[in-house]
């Protein structure tokens, strides 16, 4: 028998190490070593005399059929994993906990099940009579899903391996399952990376779809080793505040389909319920007549989504003035405000800056720095942006806002939600065409913004006749150089 050989292996990262050590040098995160046996099960001695075997090569030019896809019966779902699940791909679903992953798995399987497939759920953290439990107060427990509470992956393909094919198979959750194959508590890196090992083996070889949840890191992150989210065909995370009763469901990674698409659900008494209009739904309470919140118009995979941005621009008294972001880039608003200080004329050093995203979505692109830059200015000069409008485009260091992806699709979703104005860059004029249905007023520079949203109100406790004067001097480019009163 091979010696066995032990090593201490980052829970977070999957190095290995000879020795323990507080901090992994390859993440650096403190005390997530852990000692692990990382000889195999099958000796070297033995494995070395395998032979090889030979398999026939095939040429790029030959045609494939299209993989066929099972529909999950959620129109959300369906669209964030491209159309269905296809056969034998193995999806990771991660997210925080309590955000509604075994809700939403187990709404899916029920549906597939009342379809006439055959789907198995197999739990690793509750017992049957939980899972029953849940399915209980959704309305589902008589959907003939096939039961499960069993951690050990050799039992669970050898119990799968009997009678017809499931066509979809949920382990919840992956760090809890273990194999025999490796010496290791589960949940480490070698038991998770294993285990999925196994199942994606055993999905490839049978055809059936299997969905594996991840527990996520207080980063956000997947735990486990990200070896795993390169073995599966597709990565999905559920997103939400725990205050707010929206659930977001993001494709990071697709082999079937469309990257950073998104599904939008709402979290309800008797479960998830799909948002077939996100952008009604994030518009739905609004703070109109308010300064300081400014409609985006984003694109979320391939669809468009209407979300409101709400700045708070108000004086500090701190040596160090306070920015608060929530659902946005930090660094992108640092980015803005320092263009908005250098070429505009907007001083933001005395103020303490927050800035939101209504409903708990996230904004990843770049598009939304022109309405990130409006809601700032308008609720520093206590001006009113017109509730009708929409705003999008992408600020470049000198000022100038430079165009953004699918202007016509934003467009179309703004007049079908009823708006009349869009603010979006010069040089996407000509791309929107002239049957957007919307007034366009297409600006070239941030400063023309600015010199607009400024001769809209006052700045607090000053008056009108010294609001028309900083207006007047925000719409001068000449007095915009650093220093000038």
């Amino acid at each position: 028998m091979a010696k066995n050989t032990l090593s201490f292996v980052c829970q977070n990262c999957g190095a290995a190490y000879n020795r323990w050590q507080g901090k992994c040098e390859s993440c650096g995160e403190w005390n997530t070593l852990a000692e692990e046996d990382t000889t195999g099960s099958v000796p070297v001695s033995i494995r070395s005399k395998r032979k090889g075997r030979t398999f026939a090569l095939e040429s790029l030019s030959g045609k494939s059929p299209d993989a066929p896809r099972l529909s999950s019966g959620m129109a959300e779902l369906d669209r964030v994993t491209g159309g269905g699940f296809v056969r034998g791909s193995v999806l990771l679903v991660g997210g925080d906990p309590g955000i509604g992953k075994s809700t939403l798995l187990t709404q899916a399987t029920s549906l597939l099940a009342r379809a006439g497939h055959r789907v198995v759920y197999i739990s690793g953290e509750e017992a049957v009579a939980q899972v029953r439990l849940r399915a209980e107060r959704l309305g589902l427990s008589d959907a003939p899903v096939q039961l499960a509470a069993e951690t050990s992956v050799e039992d669970i393909v050898s119990t799968l391996s009997e009678g017809a094919v499931p066509r979809l198979i949920v382990i919840d959750s992956i760090q809890t399952m273990w194999t025999d194959t490796v010496e290791s508590a589960p949940g480490t890196v070698t038991q998770v990376r294993a285990s999925a090992q196994a199942l994606i083996r055993f999905a490839k070889k049978t055809g059936a779809a299997i969905i594996l949840v991840g527990h996520v890191t207080k980063d956000g992150q997947i735990a486990g080793p990200r070896v795993v989210e390169h073995m599966v065909d597709a990565v999905m995370s559920f997103e939400g505040e725990g205050s707010q009763q929206f659930r977001i469901l993001r494709a990071v990674k697709n082999r079937f389909g469309p990257t950073d698409e998104i599904g939008v659900f709402e979290m309800t008494g008797l479960g998830l319920r799909e948002v077939t209009n996100p952008s009604e739904l994030f518009l739905s309470e609004r703070d109109l007549g308010t300064p300081g919140t400014a409609v985006f118009a984003g694109i979320e995979g391939t669809r468009p989504v209407l979300v409101e941005l709400q700045a708070l621009v108000a004086p500090t008294s701190l040596g160090t003035p306070r920015r608060a972001v929530v659902g946005w880039d930090p660094s992108r608003l640092s980015m803005v405000l320092a263009v908005l200080e250098a070429h505009c004329g907007v001083k933001l050093s005395g103020h303490d800056v927050y800035l939101n995203v209504a409903g708990g979505l996230r904004i990843h692109e770049p598009a939304a720095d022109l309405a990130a830059a409006a809601a700032l200015v308008s609720s520093l000069v206590n001006a009113q942006l017109p509730s009708d409008a929409v705003y999008f485009g992408e600020i470049s260091l000198s000022g100038v806002v430079r165009p953004v992806a699918q202007t016509p699709a934003r467009l179309k979703e703004a007049a079908k939600l009823g708006f009349q104005r869009a603010v979006l860059p010069e040089s996407a004029r000509g791309e929107a065409g002239g049957d957007a249905g919307l007034s366009l007023n297409a600006i070239n520079s941030l400063t023309t913004l600015v010199a607009e949203i400024a001769a809209r109100g006052s700045r607090r406790g000053e008056s009108s006749g010294s609001a028309e004067k900083s207006a007047e001097k925000n719409a001068t480019p000449a007095r915009f150089r650093r220093g000038e009163g």
